[in-house]
């Protein structure tokens, strides 16, 4: 497992491993069951230091890289993915776009704060017309005296309606350069007149993060809150999305690993005909194959890693490591509750979670079919 990294990294996984463990494992079926994002539980992530990571120390981050990044991610998705979402959440679509393209006013004003924990930030992409299709937004800002003028709505932005939400970095539609959009991203403050964010409940999985939508009525914020420049937002969306997939293939990664446990655990326990499931060759097999799409799951994406924190290109390995380990968990999960029987549908059993958890993983940040399209582009399958 510990091949690719380094002491400092095994140090972490370790930390990281016995913190979920503690801290979040005896609450996550209750919290899930409440659909109820717990503070407790976020304030102690940010004193872990979970938020961050691989900001330098200027900015009050913990100056790792991305890989170290990602172990974490996967060390809290082992035990529950709502926690996860809340974390990756608020690296890779919060944090990453205002330290990657923030100007050092932007920086200095929400990296601090945001790398502390003391607030969270989101990223207002997806809307109830533009899921893949991210160049369909409709929502628009306008510049008038020296404000962006901020009309339209969001969906599924996670971070985004509990108190700690801070700021949103909104993707809007600020002119036309001929027959296309130009598209800009904007930094919104929680609280904005304006800006009203509201909590989507009944979800299927990630019960106890925080899922909103979001309203821009006539929302001003001063022009100095574009994000880069005029017209960079789609491909600001694009580096972030890749640097996202990385952290969604280790939620992929976390849940498959910690759903295998799960099954292995049970297998080993239960009795049928007198000996422990775990000794039939067709429950046998069925493990087998876990540990090693598992493996192979880790081999591809620490390897992403390793190529985006050496500066070298890694969209398609991250598009492939995002598709595998998000599928894998998907075959994990849906043998680990067949080992379980009647009880693997019970609530009562957390591979009951980690079930339902696994599905959004095949859709947030790029379907499954997007990461395909991704793909074959990469490997030069056809020109668009």
């Amino acid at each position: 497992m510990d091949f690719w990294l380094n002491d400092e990294q095994k140090m972490l996984r370790y930390n990281i491993r016995e913190f979920a463990e503690k801290e979040i494992g005896p609450r996550a079926r209750e919290l899930d069951e409440k659909e109820e994002f717990s503070y407790e539980i976020t304030a102690k992530m940010a004193e872990l230091g979970l938020f961050g990571i691989y900001v330098p120390e200027r900015w009050g981050g913990a100056g790792m890289d991305y890989l170290s990044y990602c172990v974490a991610v996967e060390e809290i998705c082992r035990i529950d993915g709502s926690h996860g979402a809340t974390v990756a959440a608020g690296n890779s679509l919060g944090i990453g776009l205002i330290y990657y393209f923030g100007s050092d006013e932007q920086k200095d004003e929400w990296l601090p704060r945001l790398c502390k924990g003391e607030i969270l930030a989101s990223f207002g992409l997806t809307e109830p017309e533009a899921g893949s299709d991210a160049g369909a937004s409709r929502t628009s800002a306008k510049l008038e005296n020296g404000q962006w003028v901020i009309n339209g709505s969001k969906i599924f932005i996670t971070n985004s309606t509990n108190r700690m939400a801070g700021v949103c970095t909104v993707q809007a539609v600020t002119g036309m350069k001929g027959d296309k959009k130009e598209i800009s991203c904007i930094l919104v403050p929680n609280g904005t007149p304006g800006f009203t964010a509201k909590k989507m409940t009944g979800k299927m999985m990630w019960r106890a993060s925080d899922t909103g939508e979001l309203y821009f009525d006539d929302c001003r914020v001063p022009e100095a809150n574009l994000l880069g420049g005029r017209g960079e937002g789609f491909h600001q969306m694009l580096h972030t999305l890749d640097n996202g997939r990385l952290a969604i293939a280790a939620m992929g990664l976390g849940g498959a690993q910690g759903a295998y446990e799960l099954a292995m655990k049970y297998a080993k326990e239960r009795k049928q005909f007198g000996k422990p499931i775990s000794t039939f060759q067709v429950n046998a097999f069925k493990l087998a194959d876990m540990a090693t799409e598992i493996e192979a799951a880790r081999n591809l994406l620490y390897k992403a890693c390793k190529l985006k924190d050496a500066g070298r290109p890694f969209g398609k390995e991250a598009a492939m490591a995002k598709l595998f380990c998000s599928e894998v968990m998907g075959r994990v999960v849906d043998e680990a509750v067949q080992l379980h029987g009647g009880y693997g549908l019970m609530k009562e059993y957390n591979v009951e979670r980690f079930y339902r958890d696994y599905k959004l993983l095949t859709i947030g940040e790029g379907t499954s079919e997007v990461q395909r399209i991704v793909i074959s582009r990469k490997i030069g399958c056809y020109d668009i």
